[in-house]
Parts: C-alpha cells; structure tokens; sequence
C-alpha cells in the first residue's frame, strides 16, 4: 500500500513537469482557476442561505461530490482555455524561452499542490468515501505525517480574508499578464 502523501507529491512533480512544457502563461490562468473554485466554493458554504439545509451541503459525501465537480470542472476550463481560438495566438503563448518553461515547472507544481491538495481535503472532509483509498493510519511515521501535511492544504488557510485577497491577486496577474 502506498501513502497519500507519496500519491500527492509524485502528482506535484508530475504537474511541474507538465507546467514546464506548458509555460507560465498557460499555466498561470490553471491557477487562477483552482483560485476562484475555492473562492466560489467558500461564497457557497459561507454565505448562500439555501447551502444551510440543501443535503448537498449538509451531507458529507453528496457535499465532498458538489465540491469536486465544482472545482474540477474549473480546472478542467483553466487547462482548456490555451486551445481556445482567442487566446491561441496570443504572443504570451508562443514565447518560449527557458525562462519561461522554469516559471511554468514552478507555476504547474502550484497548480499540483492546489489541485491534488484540495481533492484530498475534500476527500478527507469527507470520510474517505471510496474504498479504494483509506485514510492515513495515526500512529506510523508515514500517517502522521500524511496527517500532518492535511494542515497545510489550501482549503485549510484559504479562509477569510486569506481567500479575499488571493482571488484578488490571482485575478490581477491574468488581468497583466494577458492584456
């Protein structure tokens, strides 16, 4: 059995490497995307009057469903929208210099740790719902520090006003960088 911990760091390198091959620019606007679902996400947990009694909210696997459909499919529309015609020949996607590729490596591991980071809040928000996966044992050198690394992930210090200003600031730098 492999950790969940190993799982999530080998994905942060896997998505660096693909941020390397991608560029910054591409990569940039899948972080702004992870940004704003977390951002979206907690405007609906906090403030939607209807979120109180909707089982979607108030069960833990339906919920842990809304929260990775939402998000993902943010993620899904971040990654795609370099293929859109409009921003397809947009210089900032045809430069190409090492530069470049070293902010994409850093840019797509960002991305690796908010994405896999989140799943795996949500996942571990919610029980561990697949029998697949089991939580990570407390009491091993492994667990606890897989337990440990749950502090740490995005949706646990993307709270308010942390998640005010980083939506903010996520959506500043697309605003500079593509204009």
């Amino acid at each position: 059995m492999i950790s969940l911990q190993v799982i999530f760091w080998l994905l942060v390198i896997i998505f660096a490497i693909i941020g390397a091959v991608r560029c910054w620019a591409s990569e940039l606007l899948v972080t702004f995307s992870s940004v704003l679902a977390l951002f979206i996400l907690f405007i609906l947990e906090n403030y939607a009057g209807f979120a109180s009694e909707s089982p979607l909210f108030t069960q833990e696997v339906p919920h842990f469903w809304l929260q990775s459909v939402i998000f993902l499919g943010l993620i899904v529309f971040g990654y795609q929208a370099p293929n859109l015609p409009a921003l397809a020949g947009h210089m900032r996607f045809a430069n190409r210099s090492p530069l470049d590729h070293l902010a994409g490596a850093l840019l797509g591991a960002i991305n690796g740790f908010f994405i896999f980071g989140s799943l795996w809040f949500f996942m571990d928000a919610a029980g561990y719902p697949f029998s697949i996966i089991s939580a990570p044992a407390a009491g091993t050198e492994i667990g606890d520090a897989a337990i440990n690394l749950l502090a740490y992930l995005p949706p646990n210090w993307m709270v308010s006003p942390a998640i005010y200003f980083l939506t903010g600031l996520a959506l500043a730098l697309v605003v500079v960088a593509f204009l």
